[in-house]
C-alpha cells in the first residue's frame, strides 16, 4: 500500500478537491512536477494544464484543470491555489473551443486597441482546457 498525503485544489470561488492522494502530478512551468508523500518542501507557479491526483484504491486519476497559479508541496501536505479550477468532467469541450476560436482571431487580426497578452492568455487556457477534455476521455476509454 502506498503512501498518502493530503491534497487540497481550491480556486477563487470555491474547494475543488480535499483529500488523501497517493500521487499527484501538476502542470509546472517547466514541465510537470509528480509528487509523492514526503517530499521535499517546494512553492512554484503552475501554468494552465490538468492537474492529476491518484486516489487511494482507485485505478483511475481524479484530473482537474486549472488556469494556471500556485502549488505548495510540504512533507506531509499538497496545496493548490488555483486562478480558476474546473473537474475535468464539468469543462464544456463547445465553448472552449469558441475561446480558443476567439483568441486565435484576436491574434490573428492584430490592430492597435487589442490586449495581446489577454488573447495569449485566452488561448493558452482554452487549449489546456481542451487537452484535458482530451486526457479524460482516454482516461475513460
Amino acid at each position: 500500500m502506498a503512501i498518502s498525503i493530503h491534497c487540497d485544489v481550491v480556486s477563487a470561488e470555491e474547494s475543488i478537491f480535499s483529500g488523501l492522494v497517493e500521487f499527484a502530478v501538476f502542470p509546472g512551468e517547466a514541465g510537470e512536477l509528480g509528487i509523492l508523500a514526503q517530499h521535499t518542501p517546494l512553492l512554484t507557479r503552475i501554468k494552465p494544464g490538468t492537474i492529476r491526483l491518484k486516489l487511494p484504491n482507485q485505478s483511475d486519476y481524479e484530473m482537474v484543470y486549472v488556469s494556471g497559479g500556485m502549488l505548495e508541496v510540504q512533507p506531509d501536505m499538497i496545496t493548490v491555489l488555483a486562478d480558476t479550477a474546473i473537474r475535468a468532467h464539468d469543462l464544456d469541450e463547445a465553448k472552449a473551443l469558441e475561446a480558443k476560436k476567439r483568441a486565435e482571431e484576436a491574434l490573428a487580426n492584430r490592430n492597435a486597441e487589442m490586449d495581446y497578452a489577454a488573447a495569449e492568455t485566452e488561448l493558452a487556457q482554452a487549449i489546456a482546457q481542451l487537452q484535458a477534455i482530451q486526457r479524460l476521455r482516454k482516461a475513460v476509454h
